[in-house]
C-alpha cells in the first residue's frame, strides 16, 4: 500500500526529503522538456523554410534532401561517443555543451552570403550537437526515477519532440513570411542559449543516476557487473527496439522534411496553412505520447494483476496502424480522407520511442545505460539520414511531383508495417531482463513511501 506524507512536509514546516526528490524530479523533467522542444524546434526549421531555401538557393529536391540529411552525418556516431562519456562527466555538463554547441551552429545562417555549403558544414555540425540529446536526457531523467516510474516521464520528455514541432510550425512559418527564412535559423539558436542559461540556474543530477556524482567503486562495480554487452545487444528487445526506432526516425524525418513542401506542391497550399497542418500533426504525436504514458503509468500502478498486452506488443499493433494511415494519406483521393491521417493516425508510430527507450533501460544495468541508449539511438538515427535524400530521389525520378510523394509516402508505409510486425513479436523486456539476469529496480518513486 502506497500514500504520500503529510502534504510532504516534516514537522518543522520545511519539504520532506521524499518531497524534495520529487520536486526536484518534476523540475529536471520540465527543464528536459524545453530542451527537446529547442531541439525539435532546430529539426523543423530546414523543412519549414524548405521551398523558400530551395528557391533562393537554387536547389533541387535531391540537393535539399542531401542538405537535410547533413543533419545525421555525424549524429550516430556522436550519440554513441558523447553516451560513452556518461560513465566519466555528469549528463548535467553534457546537456549544456550539447545545447551551447547546437544554438551557435544555427547563427551562421543569418549571414546573407551564407550559401549551400555552409547550410550543409552548420547541418553537419548541428547533427553532431544534437545526436546525444536524446540518449543522454533520458538517461539524466532515468537518474530521478526508478524503473516502474520512468514511462510517464519518458513520455513528457518525447512530448518535447511534439511540441517543438508544433511551437516551430506556426512561429518559424510567420518568421519566415515576415523576415526571411535566415532569420528561423537565429531565432532557434538564440532560443537554445536561452536555455543553457536556464539550465545553469535550475538543473540538477539525480540520487539514482550512476557513476561520477559521489559514488565509490563498488557501487560503479555493481552497476556495470552483469550480461556482456554484446549479449544485451543482441537480444531480441534491443534488435525489435533499434528496427522500430529507425522507422520511427524514418517517419519522423519524412513529414519534418517532406510534409511541408507536399501540402504546397500538391494542394497549392501556402507556407503558414502547410506549417499550420505541420503544428497539428504535432500536437497529435505529442496528445498520442502523453497519453500513452499515462495510460502506462496507470497500468503499472495496478495491483489487481489483469492480463494485459505486453508494451512490445502494444507498440506493434500501434506502429501497424500508423502504417494504414500513411497508406490512406498517400492513395485516398478526397482531401478530406488524408488530412485526419496527418493529425491523427499517423501519429501513433512515435510511440515506439517512448517504449523502445524504457524496453532497453529495463534490460540493461545502471552503468551501461548511456552507452546502450546511445547505441540504439545512434543505429536507429539512421532512419533520419536515409529517409530525407532517398523520398526526394523517389520524388525527383517520378513523372510528377505528385506521383514521386505517392510512392514516397508508400515506401514509409511498408517500413512501418514490418517494423510493427517484429516489435509486436520480439519486443519482450521482462522476458529478455529475466533471461539476462538483470533485476527490476525496486526503489520507491520520488516522494512515494512504501509501508
Amino acid at each position: 500500500m502506497r500514500r504520500r506524507g503529510p502534504r510532504g512536509r516534516t514537522a518543522s514546516g520545511a519539504p520532506s526529503a521524499a518531497a524534495a526528490a520529487e520536486q526536484g524530479a518534476w523540475s529536471n523533467t520540465r527543464l528536459l522538456l524545453l530542451f527537446m522542444v529547442v531541439n525539435f524546434a532546430d529539426k523543423a526549421v530546414l523543412g519549414l523554410a524548405g521551398p523558400d531555401i530551395m528557391r533562393d538557393l537554387g536547389l533541387g529536391r535531391e540537393e535539399f534532401g542531401t542538405a537535410q540529411s547533413a543533419f545525421f552525418a555525424l549524429f550516430s556516431l556522436s550519440a554513441v561517443g558523447v553516451s560513452l562519456l556518461t560513465r566519466r562527466v555528469r549528463t548535467t555538463t553534457l546537456l549544456l555543451a550539447m545545447a551551447l554547441l547546437w544554438s551557435v551552429a544555427q547563427l551562421p545562417m543569418l549571414w546573407t552570403a551564407a550559401g549551400f555549403g555552409t547550410l550543409v558544414a552548420t547541418r553537419v555540425l548541428l547533427g553532431a550537437a544534437e545526436g546525444p540529446s536524446a540518449p543522454v536526457a533520458v538517461h539524466h531523467l532515468y537518474g530521478w526515477f526508478p524503473q516502474r516510474e520512468r514511462t510517464l516521464p519518458t513520455a513528457v520528455l518525447m512530448v518535447g519532440a511534439a511540441a517543438g514541432v508544433a511551437v516551430a510550425a506556426p512561429v518559424l512559418s510567420a518568421v519566415i513570411a515576415w523576415w526571411g527564412w535566415r532569420w528561423s535559423f537565429g531565432l532557434v539558436g538564440l532560443a537554445g542559449i536561452g536555455w543553457a542559461a536556464l539550465w545553469v540556474r535550475r538543473g540538477g543530477q539525480g540520487p539514482l543516476a550512476p557513476g561520477p556524482p559521489g559514488r565509490d567503486a563498488g557501487a560503479v562495480a555493481a552497476d556495470t557487473d552483469g550480461p556482456a554487452l554484446r549479449r544485451i545487444l543482441l537480444s531480441p528487445t534491443v534488435l525489435a527496439a533499434v528496427l522500430g526506432c529507425f522507422a520511427a526516425y524514418w517517419h519522423m524525418s519524412s513529414q519534418l522534411t517532406w510534409v511541408p513542401d507536399y501540402l504546397r506542391t500538391d494542394l497549392g497550399w501556402n507556407g503558414v496553412l502547410a506549417g499550420a497542418a505541420v503544428a497539428a500533426g504535432a500536437l497529435a504525436n505529442g496528445a498520442v505520447l502523453l497519453g500513452h504514458g499515462l495510460w502506462e503509468r496507470r497500468s503499472a500502478r495496478r495491483t489487481d494483476r489483469v492480463p494485459r498486452l505486453p508494451s512490445g506488443a502494444g507498440a506493434g499493433l500501434l506502429m501497424l496502424v500508423a502504417a494504414g494511415a500513411v497508406t490512406v494519406f498517400a492513395v485516398a483521393e478526397p482531401l478530406w480522407a488524408r488530412l485526419p491521417m496527418l493529425v491523427g493516425p499517423m501519429a501513433l508510430s512515435a510511440v515506439m520511442m517512448t517504449v523502445a527507450q524504457t524496453a532497453c533501460g529495463r534490460i540493461v544495468p545502471a552503468g551501461r545505460r548511456g552507452p546502450v541508449l546511445g547505441l540504439v539511438v545512434g543505429v536507429a538515427s539512421l532512419g533520419g539520414v536515409l529517409s530525407p535524400v532517398l523520398l526526394g530521389r523517389v520524388v525527383d525520378a517520378a513523372p510528377t511531383a505528385v506521383a514521386g510523394y505517392e510512392r514516397a509516402w508508400l515506401l514509409t508505409a511498408a517500413l512501418l508495417a514490418v517494423s510493427g510486425a517484429c516489435a509486436a513479436v520480439f519486443l519482450r523486456p521482462e522476458r529478455d531482463a529475466r533471461r539476462l539476469g538483470v533485476p527490476a529496480d525496486t526503489a520507491p518513486a520520488p516522494g512515494v513511501h512504501v509501508v
